[in-house]
């Protein structure tokens, strides 16, 4: 299944907690919250490129599936990992924060679990 489009954040469930849970200082929990983040993916084979922008804030991302990368955080830092996937669904674990982004037609479901909080993210292609 082809992950490689750009995709407009729909919804999002239980932002500010899970931010709280992972250290993100709440000024900018506060700017973040209602802002529409945009996720482009580049996928050529197993190799990826994710890229999240959320108002000025860029994440970049790229891996290679079942190869250790060293990827960045919600918070900056950067740590070593191993994306996994399997059939539609891409799966990593990062310093206590496990990560599933599930691509079903042109919707993309990210549910990120720390401690106990699950915040779920629903973005739709719009490219």
């Amino acid at each position: 299944m082809a992950f490689s489009g750009k995709y407009q954040l729909e919804s999002q469930e239980n932002f500010e907690p899970f931010m709280k849970a992972i250290g993100l200082p709440d000024d900018l929990i506060e700017k973040g919250k209602d802002i529409k983040s945009i996720t482009e993916i580049e996928q050529n084979g197993d190799d990826f490129k994710v890229t999240v922008t959320t108002g000025p804030k860029v994440l970049v991302n790229s891996f290679t599936i079942g190869k250790e990368a060293e990827l960045e955080t919600l918070t900056g830092e950067k740590v070593k990992s191993v994306v996994q996937l399997n059939g539609n669904t891409l799966s990593v674990s990062l310093k206590g924060i496990e990560s599933i982004t599930v691509l079903s037609g042109d919707t993309i479901t990210n549910t990120l679990t720390v401690g106990g909080i699950v915040y779920k993210r629903i973005s739709k292609r719009v490219s």
